[in-house]
């Protein structure tokens, strides 16, 4: 038995390989800290740096001991769906801000719909770091 238990460990591809995994259970939408991660020994291939998991949100639940993989990632949203958010539109000295909501989650960057809740109109607007959204039209 011990023979064998030799022989597969010496196998090549029958090595396990270190990734990152999750340290607790990480519920979707959880943004992801340094104390989120450990280092696993798996067979599966996922993340290994952890600076590609800092600071991104889960899509999903990531149970602990599973290893981290990038589809189970996303960019942290700063606007909620139905979310009210300050909308601008900027063109030369012409400076316009309203209210508007958010019609679709949005990361930093994401262009998203938005409804004017004065005019009732949807417009596409460019989600900024700070939660606001820009009007690019």
């Amino acid at each position: 038995m011990k023979a064998l238990v030799l022989l597969i460990a010496l196998m090549p591809g029958a090595a396990l390989a270190g990734g990152l995994g999750a340290a607790r259970t990480l519920p979707a939408g959880s943004v992801i800290g340094a104390g989120d991660l450990t280092v696993i020994d798996t067979d599966r291939p996922g993340l290994t740096d952890p600076s590609a998991a800092i600071g991104m949100q889960t899509r999903i639940t990531i149970y602990e001991g599973r290893p981290l993989h990038a589809n189970m990632l996303q960019a942290p949203r700063v606007v909620g769906r139905n979310e009210i958010v300050r909308l601008s539109f900027q063109r030369g000295g012409l400076r316009i801000d309203t209210e508007g909501r958010a019609m679709s989650d949005g990361a930093a960057g994401d262009m998203i719909r938005v409804m004017n809740m004065g005019s009732r109109s949807t417009v596409t607007a460019q989600v900024m770091s700070d939660g606001t959204l820009a009007v690019m039209n």
